[in-house]
């Protein structure tokens, strides 16, 4: 055999050696790829086990005393909690599959995000709250003479809790929602009310009963109102046109066994339409003037939402203690709006790589636009749209190794899972600066749309400046509000 020119094994040589290095930097480049393990097959047992779950199986409110709860002192040494539930154990789903229920959750969704929008647009042009009117139509003198597990329209993935209203107290289950201060519940007679879970409230079997003057401050706080016979008159209007009229009221409102706030305001609604089917009404817990926080005086707010497909229960917690172990960032304010609750978010990242993300798009400007807030009634977090593609981007490229599909409504990246298991995926971070960072479950980012496997990375683009963190990535973890301090805590497994 010929021998090898010196020429020849030189080149065999740089070739071998080009190659191992690149195969090393490769392999390097995947196992530096921080990944997480979804669980497939427990996320889809959930998707059949909601449609067929009946909630009288349950009963988890039938053996609820109606007993009158002694008063307590408005300060930030009463810490209370409240157990927190899933909309889907208030009544049974009429969907005959998951993938026509989650297209109703996404529709309701997009209709409360919208409804958040507007609010911080009339906020920001300086639209004067008195020049909103409500319609005649829906307001007649007539009407008004005589006296989250939810359906509520303003959002897909609502929570509700129980609590007693009135004197005696009667129970109901009322929609909780960070984003509204308004607190509702239907009430007899009724113009126009839905189908709830609970008896409608009857205001002349209360004692603490008393409609509000329309001189009162909590009248002159509403963004919408009229006067009929020196009665003050609210009305709350959603995205997907539904509405609540009726009276302005103070009623004293009852918290389990931990006792009962007089002269709470709240709206008896007389005139209620939409979709808000189950719920009783709802709970506002903003930052503004007539939310239940405010009202209350509290100090903190947490909450810890439970899978939206599942019958356990969370927890909603007043002035209690923020975790130790939380991470933590700026609870900032908006001069323009004080309902919605802004957090100091500073990135993404995806896999243990940072996303680039200019950090300008989760700032608000001087004007009050911007800004990215926590919020429980909306489901699936929205991100500007140059923010959500850069997140999304790097999502897909380090996601390799997953089967891709049709994306599904407001969903453009989802991928086919059917027949797996389990399945590695790429991990997603949020971060808040200095180095504090919350890493989120994989099924609080890749959920399933349907029964047969198909799972969609659960954010979405708003052309809004505005973005907002929804509960579907606050599933599992404790939120909390530090009122007090303006700090806002999340706290991962804390359920």
């Amino acid at each position: 055999m010929a021998p090898i020119k010196p020429f020849v094994l030189f080149t065999i040589t740089t070739i071998l050696f080009s190659f191992c290095l690149f195969t090393s930097n490769s392999s390097r480049g995947l196992s530096e790829t921080a990944t997480t393990v979804l669980d497939v097959s427990s996320a889809l047992q959930q998707t059949e086990h909601i449609l067929s779950f009946d909630p009288e199986t349950l009963k988890p409110f039938a053996e609820e005393s109606e007993t009158a709860a002694e008063s307590f002192p408005l300060n930030s040494s009463s810490s209370f909690s409240l157990p927190l539930h899933s909309r889907e154990i208030l009544h049974k789903t009429r969907h005959i599959d998951y993938r026509s229920l989650v297209l109703s959750r996404l529709e309701r969704d997009s209709a409360r995000v919208n409804t958040l929008i507007t609010k911080l647009q009339l906020a920001i042009y300086n639209v004067d709250r008195h020049e909103l009117k409500p319609a005649e139509a829906q307001i007649l003198p007539e009407d008004f003479s005589t006296p989250v597990v939810s359906g509520a329209s303003q959002g897909s993935g609502e929570y509700f809790s129980r609590i007693g209203v009135g004197t005696p107290p009667r129970q109901f289950s009322m929609v909780l929602d960070t984003g509204s201060d308004i607190n509702w519940l239907q009430c007899r007679p009724c113009t126009e009310c839905y189908q709830q879970s609970d008896p409608i409230f009857d205001p002349q079997t209360s004692s603490s009963y008393s409609p509000l003057p329309c001189a009162a401050p909590q009248c002159r706080s509403l963004d919408v109102s009229a006067c009929r016979a020196n009665r003050c008159l609210y009305q709350v209007a959603y995205g997907d046109g539904s509405y609540t009229v009726g009276d302005l009221v103070t009623e004293t409102v009852s918290f389990g066994n931990s006792g009962s706030v007089k002269g709470i305001a709240l709206g008896c609604g007389r005139d209620n339409e939409g979709l808000f089917v189950g719920s009783a009404g709802l709970l506002g817990l903003g930052g503004g003037m007539l939310s239940l926080t405010k009202q209350i005086k509290a100090t903190s707010l947490a909450y810890c939402l439970v899978d939206r497909d599942s019958p356990a229960s969370g927890v909603l917690e007043f002035n209690s203690a923020r975790g130790g172990d939380a991470v933590t960032a700026p609870l900032i304010r908006n001069k323009k709006v004080d309902t919605f609750y802004y957090v100091g978010l500073t990135g993404f990242s995806v896999g243990g790589q940072a996303v680039q993300i200019p950090p300008s798009l989760f700032e608000m400007d001087e004007a009050g636009d911007g800004g990215i807030i926590v919020d429980c009634g909306t489901a699936i977090t929205r991100l500007q749209t140059q923010a959500y593609n850069s997140l999304r981007d790097s999502f897909v490229r380090l996601a390799g190794n997953l089967k891709p599909t049709s994306g599904v409504a407001l969903f453009d990246t989802c991928y086919d899972f059917s027949g797996l298991r389990s399945v590695k995926v790429p991990t997603v971070s949020l971060h808040f600066g200095a180095g504090r960072a919350l890493d989120l479950p994989a099924k609080n980012y890749l959920i399933p749309v349907d029964s047969a496997g198909t799972f969609c990375f659960a954010f979405a683009p708003t052309t809004s400046a505005m973005s907002i963190i929804g509960n579907v990535q606050q599933q599992g973890t404790r939120v909390s509000f530090d009122l007090a301090n303006n700090r806002v805590g999340f706290t991962p497994n804390k359920c």
